[in-house]
């Protein structure tokens, strides 16, 4: 029998939807688990730890926020919130609430399959990545930064950008995040201010990652933090 891909946890209460993406997961090579009730996942995730857990939003017992909350009181296991309600997006990718990517119904399961994989690839290469010197060294008490060996002029807003997108790499942030985490005692901001900003730090890195990114534009949401492969 062939080695599984790794073990995801399915809560998800429409059963339909559930069979598919197991089917679909199973296909690529993961083993899955399926709960429908969100006060059961904690226990299971304490008994069983699975690789990934794909965490509906609307559960009986407890919601996915909640559930998240308590999951991520104990575990670091990458969760990717499964929800209908865009409204929701930036609480399920904040910082208090621990969840690492977000998929909105209707979805297409491959794109679920990819995701997971994508999500599994970046935990997986964590360890691998602290054992080298880093790529990008952030030294927050004298605010300098330098990337591939080279020192960054970055402005005090283009810092706290980077600092934030560079501590939680893979995490997507929305504007709207960004604006709150990195304008707070600041006002009349607005969100488009953000892509000017980035604009110029990207310019910045890519320089200095010899033209290679490493933030990247989540089209219709926001932006993500990643390293260039094999750096």
């Amino acid at each position: 029998m062939a080695e599984s891909a790794g073990t995801i946890l399915l809560v998800e209460d429409e059963r339909n939807i559930a069979d598919i993406l197991a089917d679909y997961l199973r296909k690529s090579g993961f083993t899955t688990s399926h709960l429908v009730n969100g006060s059961a996942v904690a226990d299971f995730i304490r008994k069983t730890p699975p690789d990934l857990v794909l965490l509906d939003l609307m559960l009986p017992g407890k919601d996915g926020l909640e559930v998240c909350r308590e999951v991520r009181a104990f575990s670091m296991v990458p969760i990717i919130m499964v929800t209908a309600r865009v409204e929701e997006i930036d609480r399920l990718l904040g910082l208090e609430l621990g969840a690492d990517d977000y998929i909105c119904k209707p979805f297409s399961p491959r794109e679920v399959v990819a995701r997971v994989k994508a999500m599994l690839r970046r935990a997986r290469a964590v360890p691998a990545a602290e054992s080298k010197p880093q790529l990008i060294d952030i030294d927050e008490p004298q605010n300098r930064v330098t990337a591939n060996g080279k020192r960054l002029d970055l402005t005090p807003t283009e810092f706290r950008l980077l600092k934030l997108l560079a501590g939680n790499p893979g995490r997507v942030y929305t504007r709207a995040m960004l604006l709150d985490l990195c304008y707070q005692h600041e006002q009349q901001i607005y969100d488009r201010v953000i892509d000017s900003h980035i604009k110029n730090l990207r310019k910045k890195l890519t320089r200095a990652l010899d033209g290679q990114e490493a933030i990247h534009s989540v089209y219709g949401v926001g932006y993500r933090f990643e390293l260039p492969e094999g750096k």
